[in-house]
């Protein structure tokens, strides 16, 4: 076990002290935090700390004794990954649509994690037993890059650049119809769907968390088009709420997607494009970009055939708008 120790600044007075930790400790969630406080592995000024809801004073202080991993048992499986960039300390993979990130209720095999296992076997161990190097998430039917740490410090630095917002996310989408301007940005509280609690949905301030995403439309067809989006901050399902709260949500979304679509597609039409970040040793920012898959391919080729009202020269410009 390693223990570290804190003394409460006056930016965290009045914090939870749940929050606290997973402030001063990047490497680590809010929930393994919440984890840590009820195994009683965190004191405060030398107490063992009553309840994840405590509220910090100033000058408190705190001891966390972090556990050792749990040796994971997850069994490697020999499945092929298109690995886009492979180092001492990370994994980036460009994910097909259909795979699960991790092992979940009903996916108990066949996930990109236990992919990775084989693949990179030092990952067991790295961030949690059952999601060993996972940083970030992709849902199921979104493709695209992913990447994994492969040790603990590579993990603790990615994870402190997602949390900073240092790591730049581009996704594309397909989106069924347009959206009110070629460029904007949508600020919008995130959290759980009152009427259906396995949905996401946007929310009244203070009921959910914020969420910001920009986009950017590449080319506008009669009833779709091609946007590029930029998630400010890392919400569930954010991209495909935001974009169907605006009125043109990602063609193909079961979930979230019009009851009658006029774009016909097998998945949700959702690729992470692009990552910008700083790899854990180096100083200056890097950029990898996933191709487009097939059946994204096929179905912008469809709509660029049939019913294209502009388009634009490059994926980078924009030539007739709505």
């Amino acid at each position: 076990m390693s223990d570290q120790a804190f003394q409460i600044e006056p930016t965290l007075v009045g914090a939870r002290l749940d929050v606290a930790l997973a402030s001063l400790l990047p490497a680590i969630s809010r929930t393994r935090a919440q984890g840590l406080i009820r195994d009683g592995h965190v004191r405060v000024n030398a107490l063992v700390a009553a309840r994840p809801g405590q509220r910090l004073a100033a000058g408190d202080q705190i001891q966390v004794r972090l556990p050792p991993p749990i040796p994971s048992e997850l069994q490697a499986e020999s499945i092929p990954l298109d690995v886009i960039f492979e180092s001492a300390d990370v994994l980036l993979v460009n994910k097909p649509a259909g795979m699960v990130v991790h092992p979940a209720p009903g996916h108990a095999t066949g996930t990109l994690v236990h992919a990775a296992l084989a693949h990179a076997p030092d990952l067991e161990g790295i961030g949690g037993e059952v999601r060993p190097g996972v940083v970030h998430r992709l849902d199921k039917d979104t493709s695209g890059l992913i990447l994994l740490a492969k040790n603990d410090g590579a993990y603790r630095s990615l994870q402190q650049q997602f949390k900073s917002r240092a790591i730049s996310k581009t996704y594309l989408a397909i989106a069924e119809g347009h959206p009110p301007t070629k460029t904007g940005k949508i600020e919008a509280p995130i959290g759980r769907d009152l009427k259906n609690r396995k949905r996401m949905a946007v929310v009244t301030a203070g009921k959910g968390r914020s969420a910001v995403t920009s986009y950017r439309m590449l080319e506008a067809f009669r009833d779709a088009c091609l946007l590029e989006v930029h998630p400010e901050t890392g919400r569930t399902h954010q991209i495909r709420v935001h974009l169907a709260f605006l009125g043109c949500p990602v063609a193909g979304d079961r979930v979230y997607g019009r009851r009658r679509p006029t774009v016909q597609a097998p998945r949700q039409m959702l690729h992470a494009w692009r990552l910008r970040l700083v790899l854990p040793g180096e100083s200056e920012p890097r950029e990898f970009e996933a191709p487009l898959p097939a059946d994204f391919e096929l179905v912008l080729a469809e709509l660029r055939r049939n019913a294209v009202v502009g388009r634009s020269g490059t994926r980078g410009s924009y030539v007739a708008g709505t």
